[in-house]
């Protein structure tokens, strides 16, 4: 992880009153290296494909960062994909909640050399602010965030992203990817992970450039116009996934 801003902080406790005791954490790098051992076996056996690669790196090289953003849903092989050397000039990096739930996909993060803010997709308290612009404009990091992430509602754009974007001058980049075979676990999200050997389509969508200043009005259309441009995202995923 990069710079000296914006460390992760290990918030003492939650609004349900849990405690990041030294046997969480304990446990929490058990989890975290087994679950970077499946993700491997996951991403190493896929057979996959990308769809507006050259979009996403024509961006970075005219902005040198962006705000890229996917479903709660897609967090899995997306933010694989975010840490990979596929894609020229990125460097990664992640806001995650900063509530004790957040801290097993900080160290995960962390444990995949990426940069890691610890912030909330809705607007962002003054410290995850000042973390993401630094991020973004003085080390050109690109910071990945789940806009209905962590506990949802399901596909509903929170302003965080469009927010970040806007501190910084940089572009809303949506992903999404679709795999066959996969599984959909009963969860809020319904969270997708595919099986060893499966075909994976990566997709890049159409970018989106929030003007500097909204009414409150213009910032709820913005939302609406980002999910679309989401779910579009996902049906070009479907689509290649078909072909």
């Amino acid at each position: 992880m990069s710079g000296e801003t914006a460390q992760p902080t290990r918030p003492a406790r939650t609004k349900s009153q849990r405690r990041l005791t030294p046997a969480r954490m304990f446990a929490y790098r058990l989890a975290v290296y087994l679950g970077a051992f499946i993700l491997e076996v996951l991403w190493r056996t896929s057979r996959l494909k990308l769809v507006g690669l050259e979009r996403l790196e024509a961006l970075l090289k005219e902005q040198g960062a962006v705000v890229p953003v996917f479903w709660h849903q897609h967090l899995l092989m997306a933010a694989r994909f975010m840490c990979s050397n596929r894609i020229e000039g990125m460097k990664p990096g992640f806001m995650i909640s900063p509530s004790v739930d957040g801290q097993a996909p900080t160290m995960l993060a962390e444990l995949y050399g990426a940069h890691v803010v610890r912030g909330s997709g809705s607007y962002t308290g003054v410290r995850a602010v000042r973390g993401v612009y630094t991020a973004i404009v003085k080390e050109g990091i690109s910071p990945t965030i789940t806009p209905d992430g962590p506990r949802g509602p399901r596909f509903k754009m929170k302003p965080g992203a469009i927010f970040t974007a806007q501190i910084s001058g940089k572009a809303v980049v949506p992903i999404a990817y679709a795999a066959s075979p996969a599984r959909l676990l009963s969860t809020w999200d319904k969270f997708v992970i595919p099986w060893p050997f499966a075909r994976l389509r990566i997709a890049i969508g159409e970018p989106y450039f929030p003007p500097k200043r909204m009414s409150d009005e213009e910032m709820v259309a913005a939302q609406e116009e980002l999910e679309r441009r989401l779910h579009e995202t996902f049906k070009i995923a479907e689509r290649a996934l078909a072909e």
